[in-house]
């Protein structure tokens, strides 16, 4: 199979180019159903341009993207068990969201006068409007090892059956594993691979997202995400590895 498909401006993570998780997610969307069901592991290889027709090859079970010769990222199948921590109620992550390195005016960004930490960024950016971005705002929660973002979707990111389709979630998941870092002061750099299952449709008004830190060795800092519905149930975690400073 060859087709090509654009990643369009407002997908952004770091300015002027496409956000991991959704990059990753829509990767993982090319391969069938069957197989991304018992996960899917996405390897970032290159910063994925904006608003340029890439070329997507599957072979067998594996997906990747090109802008001409440039291999931009890849997905294959992985199967991916882990251990995803009780997490806190909608309550209490929509009560921290104030301590959000995402709406943090003083903290040092790659935008200057912008709001947070990453301000143009499609999952956590706060300056992009409702409906545009996703505005998954991570935060510290008491007696939680990690952070968790009170999220609702606007209707802009649902399909017609009204549930959120796998590039979304898998946006969604992207940010929280770095803000997991960001709540220590640690920063991580960017995305470069992400391992993520989902287990239930994405559907309803209120989720929880969780990010906690796993381990970090050299340069790799792994962080493990998770959703959860409004009953408490997880639908979708992953398992990231971002690549940044050795300190």
């Amino acid at each position: 199979m060859r087709t090509t498909v654009e990643v369009a401006e407002r997908f952004q993570g770091p300015p002027g180019t496409g956000n991991g998780g959704y990059v990753s997610g829509m990767l993982a969307s090319y391969l069938p159903d069957p197989i991304a069901a018992r996960g899917v592991e996405a390897t970032l290889r290159a910063p994925t341009p904006l608003d340029v027709s890439l070329e997507l090859a599957r072979e067998a079970s594996r997906i990747a993207a090109y802008s001409g010769e440039v291999l931009i990222g890849e997905a294959i199948p992985a199967a991916l068990d882990l251990h995803v921590p009780t997490p806190p109620s909608y309550a209490q992550a929509l009560a921290a969201q104030p301590h959000s390195a995402a709406l943090n005016p003083h903290i040092e960004n790659v935008v200057p006068g912008g709001m947070g930490f990453h301000p143009v960024c499609f999952c956590c950016g706060a300056d992009v409007p409702e409906g545009i971005g996703l505005r998954v705002f991570a935060a510290p929660v008491a007696g939680f090892e990690g952070v968790a973002a009170a999220w609702r979707p606007h209707r802009a990111f649902r399909d017609d059956a009204g549930a959120i389709p796998t590039p979304m979630v898998w946006a969604a998941l992207d940010c929280p594993g770095q803000f997991a870092y960001l709540a220590a002061n640690i920063r991580t750099g960017l995305l470069g691979r992400m391992t993520a299952k989902i287990l239930a449709p994405v559907v309803g008004d209120a989720f929880v997202i969780t990010g906690w830190r796993i381990a970090v060795e050299g340069k790799k800092y792994f962080a493990g995400t998770a959703l959860f519905n409004a009953d408490g149930e997880c639908c979708a975690y992953s398992k990231q590895v971002w690549i940044g400073r050795r300190d």
